[in-house]
This record gives structure tokens, sequence and C-alpha cells, in this order.
């Protein structure tokens, strides 16, 4: 199995946040980026899947050189191979036309993303991505298990919790 984690950069929760510009651009100097909380879940489901069933893990960002750290982080994690896409992340569309590029030349098997990013919450992607690929989507996915040619996944609903099998 061939599995792509989507992973995006966001500022560390214990960073102080200051604008330019009279408060209308963010300014990063001095602020320490990670991985979006929510594709890191995804980025160690991942690692689990690989550890139970030899998956091959590839991480893919989009942002410029200096987001390499988070892909290195990723790498360390256990993930096989990294794709940066030299790109600043202007909005979800862009971002989304992006990756399914990267998608359409991988021959993956499984898409993962985390649900949203701290730093924007939109949620966007995965289902933009769903939509151009044909593959489906799980959205708020808080299990997942394959055995072998199957999956069966769980996902929060309003008022409890939806198995799919």
């Amino acid at each position: 199995m061939k599995i792509l984690v989507c992973i995006s950069s966001v500022p560390d929760t214990t960073s102080k946040i200051n604008f330019t510009d009279n408060n209308t651009k963010f300014d990063t100097n001095g602020i320490q980026f990670v991985i979006n909380p929510n594709d890191e879940f995804g980025l160690t489901k991942a690692m689990m899947l690989k550890e139970s069933g030899g998956a091959e893990v590839v991480v893919t960002h989009l942002g410029p050189a200096t987001s390499d750290p988070i892909l290195r982080k990723a790498l360390a994690i256990g993930a096989d191979k990294a794709i940066r896409i030299d790109a600043e992340p202007l909005d979800a569309w862009f971002v989304t036309q992006q990756l399914k590029t990267v998608i359409e030349n991988g021959g993956y098997d499984l898409i993962i993303c985390g649900n949203e990013s701290i730093d924007y919450n939109g949620g966007q992607v995965p289902v933009m991505l769903s939509a151009l690929t044909g593959m489906p989507v799980i959205q708020n996915c808080i299990g997942l298990s394959i055995n072998g040619g199957n999956a069966s996944a769980s996902r929060e609903i309003d008022g409890g919790k939806e198995n799919l099998t």
C-alpha cells in the first residue's frame, strides 16, 4: 500500500503573534512553525499502518524552502519520502490544485489529510481533493483499520459516532 499524507506548517500555539503594515500582514519574525497537529495525527496513523502492513508513506507539503524543517521532521518520524511543492499556499483552492497533481502522478492507495489546519480552520482541502480526484472522503475520521483490500473507518457525527466499511 502506498499512503500520501498531506501536511501543512502552522505557527506553534505558544508563539507570540504580531502583525505589520497597519495590522494587515502576519509577521513571521520569531515564529516557530510546526506540523499542523491534525496532520500529525494523520501521519501517526500512516506510520501505524506502515508498521502493521508494510506500507510506503510519502508526505507532501506546499510551501517555500523555509518550510523544509517540517518535511525533515516528518521523515524523522518515519515517512519514507517527502515531496515539497515550491509555492506559497495562497488559499485552499490553490493548495488543492497543487496536491491533485501530486496525487495523479503518485499511484497512491490512501490519502490522509488532517481535518483542518489550526491557523485558518477551513477544512476545505480534503473535500475538494475528493471532488477533483473522484476518491471518496471521510471527514472527521477518528478511526481507520485496513485488512487486505477492505477498510473500516469511524467518524464523529452530531450526537455520536458512525462506523463505515
